[in-house]
């Protein structure tokens, strides 16, 4: 995992470090069954406290993301990357989509000029 200097003051940092891991998770940097680096590994490298990074492990234990094995440290669990990727689109659907056509609504925007701005930006990306 890449240091971060600056942490957002918005929210725990144990949290921070949580969705990083979640984010690490959701993209295959951390895989199935892999383990992740350790508490000391990380709280050395983020500059924080063990507790910290504990806290933020204990979170995804706690939601079936990483596995403990005791001597072993922690690893990935089998069907996390597809259990966050349902989550993340379910919030996606169900939050982020219905306050996008809210905002369009308000400034007037069509669902056509979005699409077409869609496909404008796919064809850029090409």
């Amino acid at each position: 995992m890449k240091a971060i200097d600056d942490w957002d003051d918005s929210q725990p940092i144990y949290r921070q470090l949580r969705d990083r891991i979640v984010a690490l998770i959701i993209d295959g940097t951390f895989k199935e069954g892999e383990a992740i680096p350790s508490v000391r590994q990380v709280a050395s490298e983020y500059r924080i406290n063990h507790l910290t990074v504990s806290k933020a492990y204990q979170d995804l234990v706690d939601e079936d993301l990483l596995q403990k094995r005791r001597g072993l440290g922690m690893f990935v669990a089998e069907g996390a990357q597809q259990r966050l990727l349902e989550k993340e689109r379910n919030q996606f659907m169900e939050t982020e989509v219905p306050a996008l056509l809210d905002r369009m609504q308000r400034l007037g925007v069509s669902p056509e000029r979005l699409i077409d701005l869609i496909n404008k930006q796919k064809s850029k990306s090409k």
